[in-house]
């Protein structure tokens, strides 16, 4: 996201703190006012923390003079109340933590992203690794909001504080007054200077994070693989590659950030020394009432650090920026828009009416991919077996997500009965289609809830006649607590076989009209396969059928095969049909058989 310039904005990049502020009140959505609330609470304790300091003045001056403790005591007294109210504020403003307010809008932030995961087309997240998503609906929303209050009132007690202070002074010695509110506009204009290289700081830790996240869900995801193949060593190096770049990043930055924080820092500390040589020199000119000069020593010394390091909470600011920003980019994807008058097929064929689809091709600030399909033009009529062939990336995967409209086309239509699937309420068109992987996902959960997935209102007597139709009962009755057993992560507990056959009970179990495979028994022994294939084989009755072909030997008895390439079909027909003319599905065939 380009970050904004402008009057607000000091050099390149630099977005403005109220751009910031609203970014983030949008992100807390309903809990926004109560932070307003908590963020105004504790500008009002540093101004009245401030007040108090401003009475050490006239206190000290009473005490130290001929007054006597009877005359510094409603000093004193008015000192205390100021302090104690400021502390009455802040814990009132920081109860937005402590009451439970932060987690519960960090909860539905999440939340909301997990919505907005939901709706927008799925298509769009093929070019984001799942770690990164990981990191935004974590990492991101936890940089955003635990941070908000703890950096607000530091702050706020660097800033506010020490401007009221010496607004007070200015009742007791203007000069000196004048003075020590000389160095905020130094402070803002270091403060300032520095936003930009503090923003594409936190940009690059960001991003490098994310990536490091990512690379490790992929590899703990694909961990079993990689041992299996020999490959879990090259891997960990290509991950510790990863690791190396995100210190890389961070050693670059903090490289970067040295000198500038330590210019600003002694800046600061040698104008507040400043501050105090001047007021020695008018104590000494006989200008000044030395418990006047306490007083400012005294609010100098308190602030000279908080004001030094100002800059650092500032990067904190930063990070949360690049956190919005990655929120906001999730958030911005425009969901697949719904029917207003939502509409039901009476039939269940497929036809696509000459579509043209690419991935990316949802917004103008997307990266348009080429077409995955051209001008694509096929009817899969109901109750029948259409078989999708062709070499990887001539569409047939592409085919199969638009009938569950995964995205929408760019030209032409896709149909269920006749009725365009942007017509169809998504709920509606997610209960018609089936569909089972060859590389499937089970979840850490019972065996019963597993296959409930498919119709989770099923009652326990249906899910269990699903799984025996689809040759799940035999080896569900050998696991340690049978249906209760957990089946750990991706269903880790299961053979490729048994996962198959728990795919195919839930797409039972869920009953749709229409059934896609992408040839479930394509990596499967012997043995297995005969299995599934009983399995498959109950699915598909009185249904219509799209079947995505790797193993042409599975499909010679498809009503019709559509040969796909380059995102068009280039040939249809029976098999014995195609295989008589030469063309590309002859050249398929010949390939993975051996010439006739």
């Amino acid at each position: 996201m380009t970050r904004p310039t402008g009057s607000d904005g000091i050099g390149s990049g630099v977005v403005p703190l109220r751009h910031t502020l609203g970014r983030l009140f949008a992100a807390m959505g309903p809990h926004a006012p109560a932070l307003r609330r908590a963020l105004a609470g504790l500008v009002a304790a540093a101004a009245v923390q401030g007040a108090a300091l401003a009475l050490l003045a006239p206190l000290l001056h009473v005490a130290l003079g001929d007054g006597g403790a009877g005359a510094a005591a409603p000093w004193f007294a008015g000192f205390c109340g100021l302090a104690g109210l400021a502390a009455v504020l802040r814990w009132r403003a920081q109860s937005f933590d402590y009451d439970g307010d932060m987690a519960r809008a960090t909860h539905d932030l999440r939340t909301r992203l997990g919505d907005q995961l939901r709706r927008m087309p799925l298509d769009r997240l093929h070019d984001r690794r799942s770690g990164e998503v990981n990191a935004a609906l974590l990492g991101n929303v936890d940089e955003t909001l635990h941070y908000v209050l703890t950096v607000a009132n530091l702050l706020a007690q660097a800033v506010v504080t020490p401007v009221v202070a010496a607004a007070g002074l200015a009742f007791a010695d203007w000069p000196v007054a004048l003075a020590l509110a000389a160095v905020f506009p130094l402070i803002l204009a270091l403060t300032r200077w520095r936003r930009p290289g503090q923003g594409a700081q936190m940009d690059r830790l960001a991003d490098a994070h994310a990536r490091t996240n990512a690379d490790i869900v992929e590899y703990l995801q694909g961990l079993a693989v990689l041992r299996q193949a020999g490959r879990a060593g090259a891997r960990a190096a290509a991950l510790d590659d990863g690791f190396t770049r995100l210190e890389a990043v961070q050693v670059a930055d903090h490289h970067r950030a040295m000198a500038p924080n330590l210019t600003v820092a002694t800046a600061v500390e040698l104008a507040l020394l400043a501050v105090g040589g001047f007021g020695i020199w008018r104590v000494t000119a006989g200008l000044l009432d030395p418990a006047v000069l306490a007083a400012v020593l005294v609010v100098t010394v308190r602030f000279a650090e908080p004001l030094a390091t100002v800059t650092a909470y500032t990067v904190v600011i930063a990070l949360i920026e690049a956190a919005l920003v990655r929120i906001e980019a999730l958030m911005a994807v425009p969901p697949l828009p719904a029917p207003e008058r939502p509409l039901r097929p009476a039939r269940f064929d497929v036809r696509f009416d000459a579509v043209t689809f690419a991935y990316g091709g949802g917004g103008q600030s997307d990266r348009m991919h080429a077409p995955a399909l051209r001008a694509v033009c096929a009817h899969l009529p109901e109750r029948s077996l259409t078989a999708l062939v062709g070499p990887s990336g001539a569409g047939k995967t592409s085919m199969a997500r638009l009938i569950q409209r995964h995205g929408d086309v760019m030209a032409g239509r896709v149909a269920i009965g006749g009725v365009d699937v942007r017509d169809i309420a998504p709920d509606h068109l997610d209960s018609l289609v089936s569909v089972v992987f060859q590389t499937v996902y089970l979840f850490d959960d019972t065996v019963l809830a597993n296959i409930r997935m498919g119709r989770p209102g099923a009652d326990d007597a249906a899910v269990l006649a699903a799984a025996r139709a689809a040759q799940c009962d035999g080896f569900i009755d050998r696991l340690p607590a049978g249906w209760q057993t957990r089946l750990g992560e991706g269903g880790a507990r299961l053979s490729g076989g048994e996962r198959q056959r728990i795919a195919i009970a839930r797409a039972l179990l869920k009953d749709a009209p229409i059934v896609i495979l992408d040839e479930p028994t394509a990596a499967l022994d012997t043995e297995s396969e005969v299995a599934v294939q009983a399995a498959i084989d109950a699915l598909l009755r009185d249904r219509t059928v799209i079947v995505i072909a790797h193993r042409l030997s599975t499909i010679a008895g498809a009503d019709q095969i559509l040969v796909l390439e380059a995102g068009r079909v280039v040939q249809r027909g029976h098999h014995d049909t195609l295989l008589a003319v030469p063309g590309r599905y002859r050249d398929l065939w010949r390939a993975s058989t051996g010439p006739d």
